[in-house]
């Protein structure tokens, strides 16, 4: 079903720093082929700053969820004064469900209900079909693009491959930008991080044999680890910016030479600005999960069990991260730095 020349669409996704900076691909789609549109986005405040930088996105609107009652009264009146004709519910839950609802649009396209979570189908009333896992995460975005009835892009843009950064990026980097690789410590699973020993052993390779310096990125939960490492190395290349904030890890990952982590926000938002990120897979799967363009960056872990898609190792052992290798990471950071596809 087409859209008319000046839609009013809401997008709503207020997910993970991962999930924010795929969704972040549409935009720029609708407006190449409905530049009259008017796109505004429902966020909460963890990714707000990361959808503000996208020029093509008219309107956000920010759900400070806790604040409760309030903030749903703040989000409803916000809701209410932009007279949508379009919601796309890209978060499949309860809550973004709700909100399509509230939203008040004629037209509330949603996730087929079989990839759905807690009733959110309940809450729309047109959806995309049914896809398996097989898909990736990106493309099952994609698929709201061809409901609209516009073409799938050749190529995606994610609005901020021109960000201007120099006013983003701490001095260490500034002195280094476009040299260094960042590495991402942790992510928001226990199963996929990496041991310490392996990251200790891929600093010291990178610092040895690319003769790079290294910046350390990351939560706030990981600069002890971050720091732990730098003192272990002994080297002054190497910097940890573990729990910077979120603008200043944008603008770190677009200067960095490549990145290399595990499978986590940091690396969609890499592959967003145009960084090449070598990704280390274990209980997730990487056809579902590799980040855009970087389909040829990956490690993954060989047993049988993996991926098992859970948060903690249901075999108790955890092993899975621990069979993704240093010097194969090495080789796809060679390939990153050498700028090879495919």
């Amino acid at each position: 079903m087409s859209i008319s020349a000046k839609p009013s669409i809401l997008i709503i996704l207020m997910g993970s720093l991962g999930d924010v900076a795929r969704g972040l691909g549409l935009v720029s789609q609708i407006k190449t082929h409905r530049p009259a549109s008017r796109i505004t986005w429902l966020i909460e405040p963890k990714c707000a700053d990361l959808v503000r930088l996208h020029p093509q996105i008219d309107h956000i609107i920010v759900f400070k969820r806790q604040r409760t009652v309030g903030a749903l009264w703040t989000v409803l009146q916000a809701l209410r004064k932009e007279h949508f004709d379009i919601t796309l519910d890209l978060q499949r839950h309860l809550k973004s469900g709700f909100f399509s609802l509230l939203s008040g649009a004629q037209r509330r396209i949603g996730f087929h209900r079989r990839n759905t979570k807690e009733l959110n189908w309940l809450f729309n009333n047109d959806f995309i079909p049914y896809f398996d896992e097989n898909l990736s995460k990106l493309d099952h975005y994609m698929k709201f693009i061809e409901h609209l009835g516009l073409p799938a892009p050749e190529s995606l843009d994610f609005g901020l491959k021109g960000l201007q950064v120099h006013q983003m990026i701490p001095p260490a980097v500034a002195a280094i930008q476009n040299s260094f690789l960042a590495v991402v410590m942790g992510s928001s699973w226990e199963t996929k991080d990496w041991r310490f020993e392996s990251y200790y052993h891929l600093v010291q390779q990178i610092l040895r044999k690319q003769d790079r310096p290294v910046v350390l990125l990351g939560g706030n939960d990981q600069r002890t680890v971050a720091e732990k490492l730098i003192e272990k190395t002994g080297s002054t290349n190497v910097i940890n910016l573990t729990g910077n904030p979120l603008l200043e890890l944008t603008a770190v990952l677009k200067v960095a030479a490549a990145a290399v982590g595990p499978d986590s926000g940091p690396g969609h938002l890499a592959a967003a600005v145009g960084t090449p990120y070598v990704t280390l897979f274990g209980p997730t799967p990487a056809r579902r999960h590799v980040p855009y363009g970087c389909e040829h960056l990956i490690v993954q872990s060989d047993l049988d069990c993996a991926p098992c898609y859970q948060k903690q190792c249901p075999e108790g052992h955890a092993r899975c991260m621990e069979t993704v290798a240093v010097d194969a990471v090495m080789e796809k950071i060679s390939v990153a730095l050498a700028g090879n596809v495919g």
